[in-house]
């Protein structure tokens, strides 16, 4: 089955241009198209995309409300690709606080555009590490968040579910940490759904956010 895509953006030439590239590829689907954050819930229940590619910055309702309100109300949400025009942008850092799972340039080339979809839609890596440690250095309150801390101090990790946390902060995919720790892919998988469940994270880049905020790891 293909993965599906919902595009929100109120820039037409942006929809056209990511639909041009993404309906290219015989593993992905265009399912529909919006000009603003207002239209995502009923669109999102109607068409149940895998993945919705969303503008953080429109008119009406932006990218960050739109996602909170994504996660709040549907059940069983899709995957959240924030799509900016600035990397090093505090409004990408808010999105990805409000549980989005990534954020893709829009003047990302399309062989980039593809493979972010794919990860995301995926989930088993992290989007852009670096570019998600470089937003946390300048935006996640340098490890003294109080409610990272005590999300924390609450989840009681294991030394090696704090192992796998590391390594997911550095943006490595389960088969990498596999190899890393010399175990089975499924033996981290599990340990990662841990580490999701114990943080209360609903995906990796939730979890990596409070590994930073918190001070566990610096992005420094």
């Amino acid at each position: 089955m293909p993965v599906t895509v919902l595009l929100v953006d109120d820039e037409p030439l942006v929809r056209a241009g990511l639909r041009a590239v993404l309906d290219a590829q015989p593993d992905i689907e265009v399912v529909g198209e919006a000009a603003d954050g207002a239209a995502v819930i009923p669109l999102v229940r109607q068409l149940r995309p895998d993945v919705v590619a969303m503008d953080v910055r429109m008119p009406l309702l932006d990218g960050i409300e739109a996602t909170r309100a994504v996660l709040r109300t549907v059940p069983e949400p899709p995957k959240i690709l924030v799509v900016t025009t600035f990397e090093n942008d505090e409004y990408v850092y808010d999105a990805l606080r409000a549980g989005a799972d990534g954020f893709l340039l829009k003047r990302a080339r399309p062989a980039e555009i593809v493979h972010a979809v794919r990860l995301v839609a995926e989930g088993e890596s992290l989007l852009f590490p670096a570019s998600v440690r470089q937003l946390a250095a300048e935006y996640g309150d340098g490890g003294g968040n109080p409610a990272a801390r005590a999300a924390l101090e609450r989840a009681g990790l294991t030394e090696r579910e704090a192992e796998v946390l590391r390594l997911m902060t550095r943006g490595l995919s389960n088969a990498e940490i596999a190899a890393r720790l010399t175990v089975g892919t499924e033996t981290v998988k599990s340990h990662v759904s841990a580490v999701l469940a114990k943080l209360g994270a609903r995906d990796r880049t939730q979890a990596v956010i409070v590994a930073y905020e918190s001070g566990f790891v610096s992005p420094g």
